[in-house]
Order: structure tokens, then C-alpha cells, then sequence
């Protein structure tokens, strides 16, 4: 990438400060310390900003996020939605479910706002309303993304957004020597998007890439 392009990702990433969105300056700083002791890779800055505007773009009441993490994404999924929204957030390890819920004390989210679901993601978005959801978010790298991809088409009610997190999988996608079996299979649920009727698209590079959508 050049120089420039590598300067001004940087400048977006940083363009809007984590510690300026809670009260509690280190809300996402605690947070991304509790998601490194667990091992996992939570959203980068710009990629959470945006699935803050996103959620406050359609004034989200109910949202599904596969894949809780630490809570990184959960919190600014959170502070973009509704005073009154309530977001589902489905996550097979109860660790992370627990790291998640200490976030969301720190960041003084109302227990009835966050409803942590431990699971099998497919298993427990089987059993979701159809047509009942402002918002569907999972990372590209989610095991099954496919499955889940006609999952969040039929809970996101039409003007609803699909926001896939960890589009570009560490620049691996836009490479066309990378050629490994989980590259290779992200690459086809980003055509799965773009070839959806019911889907209008767009790939932003922000954080490690973010595929937004509007449900038709």
C-alpha cells in the first residue's frame, strides 16, 4: 500500500477517539486488555466507529451481534443504538461472556440492554424472530458465516443493516496469493453479499474491513 493510503487509514482510525465516547474514559481500554488476556482480536477503532454510525443510522431498537468477544464491538454497537435497544449478543464461550458483561458494567449499560446468549451461534439464531431485527453484525471469520449470512436475511426487517466485521481478514482477501481454505472461504461469502438480491452493499477498509449492507 503506499505511504499515503497507509498515513491516511491511520488518520481515520484515530480520527475518533474511543476514550471520548463513555463517560469513563477507559471503558474500551479495559475492555481491549480483557480481550487480549482471552486471546481474541476485537474490532480496530475505525471499525467500530462506523458500526456505531451504522446502528444509529437506522436508530436501532434490536440487534443481533454473533461473536461477543471481550465486548468491544458490543459497546459501540451499544452506543449507537436507541436509549431503548436492546442488543442480542450470542457468543459460544461463557469467558467471553463474562468479560463482555464486566464491559458492560464498567460502561453503565443497563443489564435489560444487553442480552448475552451462550451457544451455538447457529443454533440460537435459528430460533430468532424473521423480519424482527435493525441490525445483524458477525466477523467474516465466524465458523459457518455462510449459514449465518441467509440467517441475518431473514431477521433483518427490510431497511435493516448487515455489518460483516474482519472483511479483508488482515489484508489476506484483496491478495490474490493468498490462498488458504479460510481466506479462500471469506472471499466467497463477500460474493455471497454482493449477489444477494436482498442485499445493497459496500466493502469499506476501515479497521480490518467492514461489508455494511441494507436488507431490501
Amino acid at each position: 500500500m503506499p505511504s499515503g493510503k497507509v498515513a491516511s487509514w491511520a488518520f481515520c482510525e484515530e480520527f475518533i477517539a474511543e476514550s471520548a465516547l463513555f463517560s469513563d474514559e477507559t471503558v474500551l481500554e479495559r475492555a481491549r486488555e480483557r480481550a487480549t488476556e482471552l486471546g481474541i482480536d476485537p474490532v480496530l477503532p475505525g471499525a467500530g466507529v462506523l458500526l456505531r454510525l451504522l446502528a444509529a443510522s437506522v436508530d436501532a431498537r434490536s440487534a443481533v451481534e454473533i461473536g461477543t468477544g471481550a465486548g468491544v464491538g458490543s459497546l459501540y454497537l451499544l452506543s449507537g443504538m436507541n436509549d431503548a435497544g436492546v442488543l442480542t449478543t450470542i457468543d459460544p464461550e461463557f469467558e467471553n461472556q463474562r468479560a463482555a458483561r464486566e464491559a458492560f458494567t464498567d460502561a453503565g449499560i443497563r443489564p435489560a440492554r444487553a442480552r448475552t446468549i451462550a451457544g451455538s451461534p447457529r443454533d440460537v439464531v435459528g430460533r430468532l424472530t424473521d423480519h424482527a431485527y435493525d441490525l445483524v453484525c458477525f466477523p467474516a471469520q465466524t465458523p459457518h458465516a455462510e449459514d449465518l449470512l441467509g440467517h441475518a436475511e431473514r431477521l433483518l426487517r427490510p431497511g435493516g443493516v448487515l455489518v460483516i466485521t474482519n472483511a479483508l481478514f488482515h489484508d489476506r482477501v484483496a491478495d490474490p496469493a493468498a490462498r488458504d481454505a479460510e481466506t479462500v472461504r471469506i472471499r466467497a461469502l463477500l460474493h455471497a453479499v454482493q449477489g444477494s438480491e436482498n442485499l445493497r452493499a459496500a466493502l469499506v477498509p476501515s479497521g480490518d474491513g467492514v461489508l455494511a449492507a441494507v436488507r431490501r
